[in-house]
């Protein structure tokens, strides 16, 4: 181990094997082993120096997620999870033991899925078609055109194009969560009216998928929705008994 500590990928069930010719971060790109602990088992490697958010780096440690996630439930660490050496991660995995093994069961067969509301990108012609007020506003402009008008213009635009795109994300939330196992919202996003992920059946993906992009294609007017996955399951797992991330 080096002095940088140990990147930890992802817990699995012990006694999982390790993709074949798999590889972490860094370069060149590190040895993979695991840190055992009774029934789970932490998948690791040494840090590199200076660890960044590199576009390689961030490839190779999801593309390792999604090849452990093929041979069974994987609770996937966010890139970035560094712990001072294996004991400490001897030490958190068996603090949180059942902790782990529950989670463990609960993704078992499960991937993430994520939407992304976002106004529509032409959906001005329906706006102003629909919306009284844009119609006066912009009619003021029209006849008495200045900053502060224009200005109130845009900012109505705005904001009655996110209200859509909110509207109707939420209903496609609601269109969606029936073919889910469990909906979690997510962080906010700069330009995103909405941020939602989806614990789904490995085996639904493809009907989650067509779905949604169903729901876009009926909706282009109103929501721009942006249709990710399938995913590690990273909004379906509890921080508890994670290692804290350093150098990210």
């Amino acid at each position: 181990m080096t002095n940088n500590g140990v990147y930890v990928y992802a817990i699995i069930r012990t006694g999982k094997p390790l993709p074949t010719d798999a590889s972490g971060v860094g370069s060149p790109p590190a040895s993979l082993r695991v840190v055992r602990q009774g029934p789970v088992t932490a998948v690791v490697s040494d840090a590199p120096p200076q660890l960044r958010a590199r576009r390689r780096d961030l490839l190779a440690h999801q593309d390792l997620l999604m090849r452990l996630a093929d041979g069974g439930p994987v609770l996937p660490m966010r890139f970035g999870m560094v712990a001072p050496d294996e004991e400490a991660v001897r030490k958190q995995l068996a603090a949180a033991e059942t902790h782990h093994i529950a989670a463990l069961e609960h993704l078992d067969g499960g991937v993430e899925m994520n939407i992304k509301a976002l106004p529509a990108q032409n959906g001005l012609a329906a706006l102003v078609a629909e919306d009284k007020n844009i119609r006066r506003l912009r009619e003021d402009v029209r006849r008495h055109p200045s900053y502060d008008a224009t200005l109130r213009l845009g900012e109505a635009v705005a904001g009655a194009l996110s209200r859509r795109a909110a509207e109707a994300g939420q209903r496609a939330v609601r269109e969606l969560t029936p073919v889910a196992r469990a909906v979690a919202a997510g962080p906010e996003v700069q330009g995103c009216a909405l941020n939602v992920s989806f614990l789904v059946n490995r085996s639904d993906s493809d009907v989650f998928r067509t779905t949604a992009q169903r729901f876009a294609d009926a909706h282009r007017e109103r929501v721009e929705l942006r249709i990710a996955g399938p995913l590690p399951c990273y909004s379906f797992v509890a921080a508890e008994g994670t290692p804290t991330p350093t150098g990210a």
